[in-house]
């Protein structure tokens, strides 16, 4: 019994900066209320910043824990469904009636499928990929249109249509099957070169003269590399590899290029068992 007692609690930290995530969300739908779009959108940038902060401090901190794990899902559906969502509606889907309001629930509804899908992913799961857009990749794109809009001035009801269009193809690229580079085999800890460093250096700099845009564009084309990785590596395009359950690939599906790979993979393991035995 005192043993249970011992280990109660939850970590501090981790979940200090996940609530930090959900207050940005929360605030990013307050300030759209008030007619202050842009602020709302860089709010959930913001919450962004949060989100990809919490889980590497606990894993840094070691201190991850399940409460931590459900409550970051349940910050994030917040965060990144609903608060983009309403920004936008509130913005310009307004507009356009029951359309509106539609496309904005089937943007909160993808993402709910898409964390639940992700929560319930299988282990063995390849981790370089991500199935279906990131919620806030998707987060980013949405709330991303309304920080270019309202910064430069478009007018909500000549853009209504455009939102509508971006809302619903978030909500559906999150339930997708397309795969994602999530960009988890980078090795952030290890040795680059100098120019890496000056890249990175000239990455900010361009961020930083039009953010709004420049974030907007760099996460539109991450959404659209997507559909462009899953038709590039099969040879014939199926439901499957879009929509619904995925099967195990069979090898006239694949590229010849992927085929190869896989055959290496296989005939390294081999090898590695011979030298084992």
């Amino acid at each position: 019994m005192p043993d249970q007692n011992k280990h109660r609690g939850i970590y501090l930290l981790p979940n200090l900066l996940t609530t930090a995530g959900l207050f940005s969300g929360f605030y990013a739908i307050v300030a759209s209320m008030n007619g202050s779009f842009e602020l709302a959108a860089i709010a959930i940038f913001v919450a962004m910043v949060f989100d990809g902060l919490d889980g590497r401090v606990a894993r840094l901190t070691n201190t991850q824990s399940e409460f931590g794990a459900e409550y970051d899902s349940m910050a994030d559906i917040v965060s990144f469904g609903i608060a983009p969502a309403l920004v936008a509606y509130n913005w310009a889907l307004h507009d356009v009636g029951k359309l509106g309001w539609l496309a904005a629930f089937i943007f909160v509804a993808g993402g709910a499928l898409r964390l639940a899908r992700f929560n319930t992913a299988s282990a063995s799961s390849d981790k370089k990929y991500f199935q279906g857009l990131a919620i806030p990749s998707a987060a980013a794109i949405v709330s991303g249109l309304v920080w270019v809009g309202a910064k430069y001035d478009f007018d909500p009801e000549s853009m209504s249509l455009v939102v509508v269009l971006f809302t619903i193809a978030c909500g559906l690229l999150m339930v997708s099957n397309f795969k994602y580079h999530s960009f988890k085999d980078v090795d952030w800890r290890g040795k680059v070169n100098f120019l890496v460093i000056l890249l990175v250096v000239l990455v900010f700099v361009i961020v930083a003269t039009e953010p709004a845009l420049v974030l907007f564009i760099l996460f539109t084309a991450y959404a659209i590399s997507g559909p462009v990785m899953t038709i590039k590596n099969v040879n014939k395009l199926k439901l499957e590899h879009v929509l619904g359950d995925q099967r195990e690939e069979k090898e006239e599906d694949v590229e010849p290029s992927a085929k190869k790979t896989k055959d290496e993979q296989s005939t390294d393991s081999s090898n590695n068992d011979q030298s084992k035995s």
